[in-house]
């Protein structure tokens, strides 16, 4: 069975509260050999890192631009200590999901930068990659990157910008996360980018609970019924699926080569990968 990697799944999302265990279990049934769990503010720090150490998956710890409102210099200090304080966790694999979101108006710009610079700066300090939230902004977290000058990489989740913002990412070391909207037949860009990208750029993400794919979608009506498109990260093997027929490989292929991908964006993942990255219960 192929075996792949989510790079991006919020686990500890309250969506999974009735059916965690088994919402892991499916994962791995289906060939999800590895999760990576991203904070999304310092409330959920502790969570993530108890989620993944209890399951055997990866985390990150970083602060959302859509939680920049709610946070303070002091929650940077937070996630500082944090990262000071687990830095030998082999399981703490990036700073994220930090980034930048100029589709919801009601964010401020300046406070989005002033958390993105901050964070950049820890992801330097502390040597690791980054995992982006990319929303309208793929320009901005590209200058803030070469200000800077982090060279540690890292993934462009959900990535949707131009190609020539893909390449500038790449130049820059990262990996471009793709996953459930890459099935939609009308997402033409983002299907464009999946199947032209150097097959060095690609990783697989569920962003689950969120981005369900096109057999998970409930229109409008059916959604004000009650229906629900609740995500999961057993879904991955067939978002994979359809990527390997975008770009004419097997799913033995695209599974390889976007861990492979994985891999290198995340350098922390080797050792658990080779682990087996069974649970340890801490």
């Amino acid at each position: 069975m192929p075996m792949w990697i989510d790079t991006h799944c919020h686990l500890d999302a309250g969506e999974f509260d009735p059916d965690r265990d088994a919402v892991v279990a499916r994962a791995r049934a289906a060939g999800v050999s590895q999760v990576v769990i991203p904070a999304v503010s310092v409330q959920n720090f502790d969570t993530v890192r108890r989620l993944a150490h209890a399951h055997g998956f990866a985390y990150a710890l970083g602060i959302h631009p859509l939680y920049v409102m709610q946070a303070s210099d002091e929650d940077l200090q937070v996630l500082d200590l944090a990262l000071t304080t687990h830095r030998d966790d082999p399981r703490l694999v990036a700073i994220g999901e930090i980034g930048l979101d100029f589709f919801v108006s009601m964010l401020d710009p300046a406070r989005q930068q002033h958390f993105y610079r901050e964070q950049l700066k820890l992801a330097r300090r502390h040597g690791l990659p980054v995992i982006l939230h990319v929303r309208r902004s793929a320009d901005q977290l590209l200058a803030g990157l070469r200000r800077t000058g982090l060279t540690t990489g890292g993934i462009g989740h959900a990535f949707n910008g131009s190609r020539q913002q893909a390449d500038a990412f790449l130049a820059l070391g990262f990996r471009l996360g793709f996953g459930g909207t890459l099935t939609f037949d009308r997402s033409l860009q983002i299907r464009r980018l999946a199947s032209e990208l150097p097959d060095t750029a690609l990783v697989t993400e569920t962003d689950a609970p969120d981005i369900p794919p096109h057999w998970l979608y409930k229109t409008a009506e059916e959604r004000a019924a009650g229906a629900t498109m609740r995500n999961e990260p057993g879904e991955l093997p067939r978002i994979g699926a359809d990527l390997a027929a975008l770009r004419g490989w097997s799913a033995e292929q695209a599974a390889r080569i976007t861990q492979a991908n994985a891999l290198a964006a995340l350098p922390r993942l080797k050792a658990l990968h080779a682990a087996g990255a069974p649970g340890s219960g801490a």
